[in-house]
């Protein structure tokens, strides 16, 4: 059996777990070659247009380069030229007009061209699957996208409809759905109309430094460098990426070297992990939080002291340094830490006196009693009885329901429930990604049904910060723009009915002879050409 093969085919979870009792046997990956043992079961499609999940998005930004991307080893530069070298703004701000790079090919040996660009974020567009509002918020729809998005020659021009940041407008290309498409192979396997999408659900058409060979559902993906990728042909000439769902068998893998990445391990086996032989800790800011919400159709959720009472029953260092230890870090504001914008200002703490006097002063009666809506997974729940017993504490009875994530957000979305405890990623690396969605709500009727929006979930009129939000995300001063999103998570913190708690962060789990890895941080997914062994 090659080394391929055992890969593949080894330790199928219950053999992986029954060998725990057996001594370990170290062995080595091939030294061109990344293994990594990851949840991979979310991912429902592998086309750019339409996935919109974790894993999915990792496997998009290896395979397809965009016009603007984000450098691994650089994260913090912001985005910067990929498949177009240069790009300028029209006086209007309102058109951008970018010039391809010259010589590039996709995997099919196609050339790259400007029409390609054109038709992939048209087709995005047409199609309208789920990330599809990542565009359409610019105002392109499938009847003007022909206008709005054109190629002349060497050059691609959108025209918005109306002045953003164009920080704003380049940002949200680096996200998956900026992935360029060739054309010609895409349309060659189109069905029915289908611009290609079920073909594309399983198939690749790329130009990024990786080329997908395969993807089997609830078990492997696998890759293969690009030669002839522009930026230089990866060090890694294959990647495999197999589904592992349990943290004590990625650590026995990792452990045993079956694999090189462990990037699902709980604190209890990162703190195993840690100690053995080899194997390093790498920890990186993602983009996700942990948040409470409190309904405010609830007449005493309602009141401005009990907001501010909620945030001081939170222990947030405890959890932090207990059952969430290394895996969050404290966060109380709607903006990741990383992103422009972000504020580090984390006021309140755990006070249950402060909290009381509040309670009080609102004229909440004692013995009130609430339901918290939490998804069934073990953070939350144990994150939701530690506010249910602080909350004991100031004489609130909270009742907490556990269900499925279907369950728990159908209700949150329809604005049954008093209290929600969850968590929300950002959707692309533009701080508008979590502004738009925590502090504006411009209609805030049930008949707007405007689910998507977290301020609307819990019935809450923002007031002057829907204002705020708009105007911020057209400004084009990059340090004003920046204080804009200060000043709304400012008021923010002090008067919304959001208790947000903490940041998560991903520990991977590395042989320590990989050099350059990154899950992506906050603001992308993970990257693998620059890694090296």
């Amino acid at each position: 059996m090659n080394a391929l093969s055992r890969l593949l085919t080894s330790a199928a979870l219950g053999a992986a777990v029954t060998a725990m009792a057996a001594p370990a046997v170290w062995a080595e990956t091939p030294a061109d070659m990344l293994v990594i043992a990851h949840r991979i079961d979310d991912v429902t499609t592998v086309d750019p247009a339409e996935s919109f999940e974790f894993a999915g998005s990792d496997i998009s930004r290896n395979v397809y380069s965009r016009l603007v991307n984000l450098d691994p080893l650089n994260l913090e530069a912001g985005y910067q030229p990929d498949l177009a070298e240069s790009w300028e703004v029209s006086d209007d701000g309102r058109t951008i007009t970018f010039t391809m790079r010259e010589g590039v090919t996709f995997h099919s040996g196609n050339p790259v061209r400007a029409e390609d660009a054109a038709f992939s974020l048209q087709r995005a567009v047409i199609l309208n699957k789920t990330p599809a509002f990542i565009l359409t918020q610019f105002g392109f729809t499938p009847e003007n996208v022909e206008e709005t998005i054109k190629a002349d020659g060497n050059t691609l021009t959108i025209t918005t409809d109306k002045k953003y940041a164009t920080s704003f407008v380049l940002n949200c290309l680096t996200a998956t759905i900026g992935g360029i498409v060739d054309k010609e192979l895409v349309m060659a396997n189109a069905v029915d109309g289908d611009m290609g999408n079920e073909w594309l659900k399983t198939n690749s058409a790329g130009s990024g430094p990786y080329k997908l060979d395969g993807w089997k559902p609830n078990e492997s993906v696998t890759m293969s460098a690009y030669e002839d990728y522009y930026g230089g042909a990866p060090e890694m000439k294959r990647v495999i990426v197999r589904h592992v769902l349990e943290s004590a068998s990625q650590r026995l893998l990792l452990e045993r070297g079956d694999i090189d990445i462990a990037r699902n391990l709980n604190p209890e086996d990162v703190s195993g992990a840690q100690s053995a032989d080899g194997v390093v800790i790498s920890d990186e800011l993602k983009g996700r939080l942990m948040y409470i919400a409190l309904n405010q159709k609830h007449p005493e959720l309602s009141k401005p002291e009990v907001r501010q009472a909620f945030k001081y029953l939170v222990d947030y260092e405890g959890m932090r340094d207990s059952f969430l230890k290394g895996q969050y870090t404290i966060q109380q504001n709607f903006l990741p830490q990383t992103y422009l914008g972000a504020s580090e200002e984390n006021p309140f703490t755990y006070d249950i006196a402060k909290a009381k006097e509040l309670l009080d002063a609102a004229g909440v009666p004692e013995g009130m009693e609430i339901e918290i809506g939490v998804r069934e997974a073990q953070e939350r729940i144990e994150i939701g009885q530690a506010f249910q017993n602080a909350a004991a504490q100031v004489g609130i009875k909270v009742n907490i329901t556990v269900g499925t994530a279907k369950q728990i957000l159908a209700r949150y979305r329809a604005r049954e429930l008093d209290v929600y405890l969850g968590a929300w990623g950002p959707d692309y690396p533009d701080p508008q990604t979590n502004a738009g969605t925590f502090a504006y709500n411009p209609d805030n009727s049930d008949e707007a049904n405007a689910t998507g929006l977290l301020a609307w979930r819990n019935s809450w009129d923002t007031g002057g910060l829907t204002a705020q939000v708009e105007a911020a995300v057209t400004e084009g001063d990059r340090d004003t723009r920046i204080q804009m999103y200060e000043d709304i998570q400012a008021e923010f913190r002090e008067t919304s009915p959001f208790v947000v708690m903490f940041q998560q962060i991903e520990q991977s789990a590395l042989r320590d002879n990989v050099m350059n890895w990154s899950t992506g941080q906050a603001v992308t997914s993970a990257a693998y050409w620059q890694v090296t062994k």
